[in-house]
């Protein structure tokens, strides 16, 4: 797994250096590089990769997915690390990237990578269909909006110190960390034309992402700061909305699991195809970082 892994990691950041060497110079590009590399451990992009490789995709399309879904995690890390709506000073183990270039700088830098994602997928060196771009854009900018991650980041900041309900922390949850997820799941999709597949492949994309959250929670409520990469215990101290709040540690570790296991039972129509896949999933609820 952790060579599979680290290979993806390798390929998405060298099409990234590549594909940024290659932008006019400017003084937003050095902040842009900080946010972005090394990065973490771009399991988006694996994601890309193992469902791609279920439909025969071509793996350097499938890179290219991934490299724009890295840009958009990167904006979205860099504006919720901001004062005004996390207020984190590490990321990733090193300065967040207001505390490294100031905060003006900081949201400059994440406005230009969401945009960059959308060069990336519509570069006229991506082969594929021009409609299958067309849709990739539109599907990814609905992940990302108001209805995906800035949607979800909203009610993240509106539910501290409230009592929430589960399914609000759920749908919360989804749009936050989920919806980036499902496009990834769809991705490869769009590029073979699948559209029986498509609603199938939404909704596991939410509940990896699902998944994905709650081990963050997990690792938050009980990781370290060191291995982690980024302060932990903050979700307690802010009020966060999260299950663990909710329902306890103990029970969120038993819905995780309960969760996994539904989402292998949607898979199971691919065989060994899914297994690459479900080695990830089980990776993203045991990672501890």
């Amino acid at each position: 797994m952790k060579k599979k892994i680290n290979k993806i990691a390798r390929d998405t950041n060298l099409f990234l250096l590549k594909f940024i060497k290659k932008q006019k110079k400017t003084n937003l590009i050095e902040p842009i590089k900080y946010s972005l590399f090394p990065g973490g451990k771009k399991i988006r992009s694996k994601l890309i990769v193992d469902i791609g490789k279920i439909f025969k995709v071509n793996y350097t399309q499938l890179i290219q997915v991934g490299a724009a879904v890295e840009c958009i995690h990167a904006y979205s890390l860099i504006h919720d690390d901001l004062p005004c709506m996390d207020n984190d000073n590490m990321r990733r183990g090193k300065l967040s990237t207001h505390k490294k270039f100031g905060e003006s700088t900081a949201i400059l830098a994440g406005n230009s990578l969401l945009t960059l994602a959308f060069e990336i997928l519509s570069d006229k060196n991506f082969s594929i269909s021009e409609k299958s771009k067309v849709q990739l854009i539109k599907l990814i900018s609905e992940c990302s909006g108001h209805a995906g991650i800035a949607g979800g980041q909203f009610s993240d900041l509106n539910f501290e110190k409230k009592r929430v309900p589960l399914k609000k922390i759920i749908d919360m949850q989804i749009k936050k960390t989920g919806k980036l997820f499902s496009f990834c799941c769809m991705a490869s999709l769009i590029i073979k034309n699948k559209k029986n597949y498509l609603r199938k492949f939404d909704k596991i994309g939410s509940e990896i992402g699902l998944l994905f959250q709650i081990a963050d929670d997990l690792i938050d409520y009980k990781g370290k700061t060191k291995e982690a990469g980024k302060k932990t215990r903050k979700d307690l101290k802010k009020g966060k909305a999260t299950l663990i709040k909710l329902i306890g540690y103990r029970d969120t570790i038993k819905y995780g699991n309960k969760l996994k296991l539904s989402i292998f039972k949607k898979l199971n129509i691919f065989g060994r195809k899914s297994k690459d896949l479900k080695e990830t999933i089980n990776y993203i609820l045991e990672r501890t970082k």
